[in-house]
């Protein structure tokens, strides 16, 4: 876990590519289920991480994803994604393209700062 409050908290995905996980405190099900707060406060970090993908990571793309099937919690997905990792343009969930052929800066530190960051 690299960030956690009385809300929410935010977990990292083991990956070929910078991934992390926002989920609610409370154990709900839907979005709709949320507080205000708890909007504002997912939307708050989705915002600040996918502008720290970005800049750390020279990120091609970011994807945010809701799904919750497999796992009936809210959370969010949040992901760096390059043309060369294996699964671009495909979701992660999705068919390997390629091995990966990225080169990427170091995750802990991007982790760290943006655990300081939240």
């Amino acid at each position: 876990m690299i960030y956690e409050n009385d809300l929410v908290f935010v977990e990292i995905e083991k990956s070929e590519i910078p991934w992390v996980k926002i989920f609610t405190q409370r154990k709900i099900k839907e979005f709709s289920e949320c507080t205000l707060e708890e909007k504002t406060e997912i939307f708050r970090i989705i915002d600040i991480v996918e502008k720290s993908m970005l800049r750390y990571f020279i990120a091609d793309k970011v994807n945010i994803a809701s799904f919750g099937n497999l796992l009936p919690h809210v959370h969010w997905h949040v992901m760096a994604r390059f043309e060369q990792d294996s699964y671009f343009p495909e979701p992660m969930w999705g068919k390997k393209q390629r091995e990966s052929q990225l080169v990427l800066p170091d995750f802990e530190v991007f982790f760290t700062q943006l655990g300081e960051q939240l």
